[in-house]
């Protein structure tokens, strides 16, 4: 049955208790998470010191036979999988059932996997996508929309054989917002909806409600999709929006190409920057004898080091401050804090510092001449713990060492915008490479699969083992760590039930050659 606009809930019925006390907890939660990224809520008094120091003065002087090198920065031979390509042009239903908005939390890489699965939903309950909704991230504070992060026109040309997507709402939904949500329980909310949800769930539960008001808002979303059991069609299209759709805007394409130019020719402009870097970038593409580099994502972030509950060398200081953080944030409820450091290590439980990824690579093969490009957002410790990465690799670079102030203007102080231009680097990257596992390091290894580029993953229980060893020698660790990596620089791996797509997309986004 047919509801009309008044008989929606519309109109605000009296703020409850209830939800005053909800409004609360949220400013509380926000204040907190403001205090504890504060950047002197927990100072840290301690230097930090290197703790590989044996290995690190032998890493310093290594050099690099050319064999290795060479073999190191040879690409992926074909693995014999190719990106999955469309037979039949899609058509689109006559008639849509109705208008789906999501709000999406999280950082970048945990938005665009659920606007990929809001496109899915989409075609699942052959509804009219609406440009979904990017919550304010509190930690960040980044209000960045979708519109402001991905080129929403491209998006939706892509996508228009597959389902019917706007940019707003038209007037007479106008109302559905999400204050109005936030303000009382509406009908038109879906809020129950479980992780890792069927299609069949979506038929059932949302499909009603589309039917009844005409559009239904689901909040939250995040992983609200199941990876297994959904049609080929379904899957298809997921990686479509993944791999085809979501690219990001002009200005964070071309300043990306201009920084991947200055990697790849790095005297090219005499080591000026400025703000006419299209024309850079189209002059280099006329330059022969271009660099390789790898991108580093260097996932070592306050809220990473307090997580693992592991001992990162900073002394007691720097032990009771992520003490004390954990308790801010988790109120203690750490699960690895039940454990030694050492457990933790041999398990491969512990982020990698600075120091020891820059000794992971020094193994594989790297040399002091290697361009590398760090990938972070912020650095728990700061320059003082990047040093010794510096040390080992001097050529490193980043968005501020390579671009201008002014032609950082439009993404300064805005995490996604700067975890686009990360990623857009790193994809086009020759070597990628993270320091620990999490949402950049799933999407781009998906995406570098897919196009099949060379991935470095690091061996983490191999390596925390290593690290355990204070008394082996440059040569012994050299070896154990390049046997431990053979099979991990790119070797496509299938898929298995839960599993993400994303992070793992052949068979479902692939085909065998």
């Amino acid at each position: 049955m047919e509801l009309s606009y008044l008989n929606q809930g519309h109109p605000c019925r009296g703020t409850t208790l209830a939800t005053l006390s909800f409004l609360l907890f949220s400013l509380v939660c926000f204040s907190t998470f403001t205090y504890a990224y504060s950047s002197s809520a927990y100072p840290e008094l301690n230097p930090i010191k290197p703790r590989h120091s044996r290995l690190l003065r032998s890493a310093v002087l290594r050099e690099t036979p050319t064999s290795q090198l060479s073999e190191i920065w040879s690409p992926l031979e074909s693995q014999g999988w190719k990106p999955y390509v469309e037979s039949n042009k899609p058509t689109l239903p006559e008639k849509s059932e109705g208008y789906i908005q999501v709000f999406l939390d999280g950082g970048l890489n945990q938005q665009r996997m659920g606007i990929c699965d809001a496109v899915a939903v989409a075609k699942i309950l052959n509804a009219t996508l609406v440009i979904p909704y990017l919550e304010l991230n509190p930690v960040w504070r980044d209000s960045s929309s979708f519109t402001d992060i991905f080129d929403v026109d491209h998006f939706i040309d892509v996508l228009k054989d597959d389902i019917s997507i706007v940019k707003e709402l038209p007037e007479e939904f106008s109302w559905s917002t999400r204050e109005y949500y936030a303000l009382a329980i509406r009908e038109t909310r879906i809020k129950a909806a479980p992780v890792h949800a069927s299609a069949h769930w979506y038929l059932e539960n949302v499909l009603p409600v589309l039917q009844s008001y005409g559009i239904a808002a689901i909040s939250p979303f995040s992983h609200r999709l199941s990876f297994d059991n959904l049609p080929m069609d379904i899957q298809h299209l997921r990686c479509k929006v993944n791999f085809q759709a979501l690219t990001f805007v002009p200005h964070i394409r071309t300043l990306g190409d201009a920084l991947i130019s200055r990697l790849r020719y790095p005297h090219g402009s005499d080591g000026e920057t400025g703000s006419n870097y299209l024309q850079e970038v189209i002059g280099a593409g006329a330059r022969k004898n271009a660099g390789k580099f790898v991108v580093l994502h260097l996932r070592f972030d306050k809220d990473m080091a307090a997580h693992s509950a592991c001992d990162f060398g900073g002394g007691k200081a720097e032990k009771l401050a992520l003490a004390k953080y954990r308790q801010v944030i988790w109120q203690g409820r750490v699960l690895n804090s039940q454990f030694t450091d050492e457990e933790l290590r041999s398990q491969g439980r512990c982020p990698m510092t600075p120091e020891e990824v820059g000794l992971l690579l020094a193994a594989l093969g790297f040399d002091n001449s290697t361009r590398l490009y760090l990938a972070s957002h912020k650095v728990y410790g700061g320059e003082a713990r990047i040093s010794t990465l510096r040390e080992l690799f001097p050529l490193m670079e980043d968005k501020k060492s390579l671009a201008s102030s002014e032609e950082r203007s439009q993404i300064k102080g805005k995490a996604s915008l700067l975890a686009a231009l990360d990623y857009y680097v790193g994809l086009h990257s020759d070597i990628f490479i993270s320091a620990s596992p999490g949402n950049m390091h799933n999407a781009l290894v998906g995406h570098r699969t897919y196009l099949n580029l060379k991935t470095l993953r690091p061996n983490m229980a191999l390596m925390g083992q290593l690290f355990l060893n204070k008394t082996i020698e440059w040569s012994e660790f050299q070896d154990a760590v390049v046997e431990g990596h053979q099979n991990r620089q790119g070797q496509l791996r299938l898929r298995k039930p839960k599993q993400s797509i994303y992070t793992y997309p052949a068979p479902d986004c692939m085909c065998q050659a």
